[in-house]
C-alpha cells in the first residue's frame, strides 16, 4: 500500500477521532518509560549526563527498531494498518486544536480559572499568576510552537524514514519535553534536549514557512509575519521554537511576552480571544497544508 494512503488514512482518523485511546497510544507508553529517569535523584552532573545520555539513545533507537521489526513480521495487511495506526498516534492536529478552543472559550466568557486550567493540557508554564493577556499569549505560542513538534516533524520524519523515523522522532520530542528544561533534570535531559533541537532544525523552519502561506490564503499580513519572523526568532532560548512563534505574531498582530523570557512582536497589540480565534484559523489550515505537502513528498519520492 501507498505512504499516500496511510498519509490519507491516517489523517481522515485524527479529524474524525482525534488522537489514540490513552491505553493504546505508543506516545503514551513512550511517557511511561520516561517516568523512571525522572525518579532519578540528582546526582554529579557528568554521572546525571551520562546515564540520561544512555536512556535516551535506547529510548528513541529501542523505538524505532521496535516498529521496524513489527512493521516487517506484521504480514502485509497487518503492517499496513499498523502503519497507519502508529502515524496517526505521532501527530495531534485535532488535539490542539480542542485545546486552543477550550482556551478561547474560557477567555471569551473572562473565565479565568477554566482558562488558566486549560493552560495546563497546552505547555508546562505555572498559569496561577497569569493574566487573560498572558493566557492568551501563553496558548498562540503552545499553538504555534506544537504545530511544528505535534505535525509537521513527525510527518517530516515519516516521509523521510517511515514510521520508525516518526517514532524516533516522537521519543525524542517527549524526552525534551519530560526532562529536557533547566533545573532537577538538566543534565539527565540535556542530551535530549539537544537531540531534539537538532531534529526540530529543519521542521520549526518548514512550519513558520507553512503558516506564513496559510497567513496569506486567509488575508492575514504574511508580510508582516515574514518581518517579525526574521527579526524575532532568536529571542527565545530555543534554537527552533521562535520560528513559528514568531510568524504566529506577526501574522496575528499580537505580542507575544513570556515573562522574564523574551518578547516577539514588541510594537504589537495585546493578544486575546479574538486573537486566538484567528491562531486557530492558522492552525487548521496549516495543519491542512503540512498534509498536502507530505503527500506531495511521499508522491515525488515513489515516482
Amino acid at each position: 500500500m501507498s505512504t499516500e494512503l496511510v498519509l490519507a488514512l491516517a489523517f481522515a482518523l485524527d479529524v474524525t477521532l482525534s488522537e489514540p485511546p490513552a491505553a493504546l497510544h505508543p506516545v503514551v507508553w513512550i511517557g511511561r518509560a520516561i517516568a523512571p529517569l525522572k525518579r532519578q535523584r540528582p546526582r554529579a552532573p557528568a554521572v546525571d549526563f551520562a546515564l540520561g545520555g544512555v536512556y535516551t539513545l535506547a529510548l528513541t533507537s529501542g523505538c524505532a527498531l521496535l516498529a521496524l521489526f513489527v512493521l516487517l513480521h506484521a504480514g502485509r495487511a497487518g503492517a499496513f494498518m499498523l502503519e497507519v495506526f502508529l502515524l496517526w498516534s505521532c501527530f495531534a492536529l485535532k488535539g490542539l486544536y480542542r485545546a486552543g478552543e477550550g482556551m478561547r472559550r474560557a477567555l471569551a466568557a473572562s473565565d479565568l480559572p477554566a482558562a488558566r486550567e486549560a493552560l495546563l493540557s497546552l505547555c508546562s508554564r505555572d498559569p496561577s499568576a497569569l493574566s487573560s493577556t498572558e493566557l492568551a499569549g501563553a496558548t498562540i505560542e503552545s499553538l504555534s510552537e506544537n504545530a511544528s513538534d505535534s505535525v509537521v516533524a513527525p510527518l517530516f520524519y515519516y516521509v523521510l524514514f517511515g514510521v520508525p523515523g516518526a517514532l524516533f522522532y516522537r521519543a525524542a520530542n517527549t524526552l525534551d519535553a519530560m526532562v529536557g528544561y533547566h533545573g532537577r533534570y538538566e543534565y539527565l535531559g540535556k542530551l535530549a534536549a539537544r537531540l531534539d533541537d537538532l531534529l526540530n532544525l529543519i521542521p520549526a523552519r518548514l512550519t513558520a514557512l507553512l503558516l506564513g502561506l496559510a497567513g496569506a490564503l486567509l488575508r492575514m499580513p504574511a508580510a508582516r509575519g515574514a518581518r517579525i519572523a526574521w527579526r524575532d526568532h532568536a529571542r527565545t532560548e530555543s534554537p527552533n521554537a521562535g520560528w513559528p512563534m514568531a510568524m504566529a505574531a506577526g501574522l496575528l498582530g499580537v505580542q507575544l511576552d513570556k515573562r522574564d523570557a523574551y518578547v516577539l512582536g514588541a510594537e504589537l497589540a495585546t493578544p486575546d480571544d479574538r486573537a486566538l480565534h484567528g491562531m486557530l484559523r492558522l492552525l487548521g489550515v496549516t495543519g491542512v497544508l503540512a498534509f498536502a505537502l507530505a503527500v506531495l513528498a511521499a508522491w515525488v519520492r515513489r515516482g
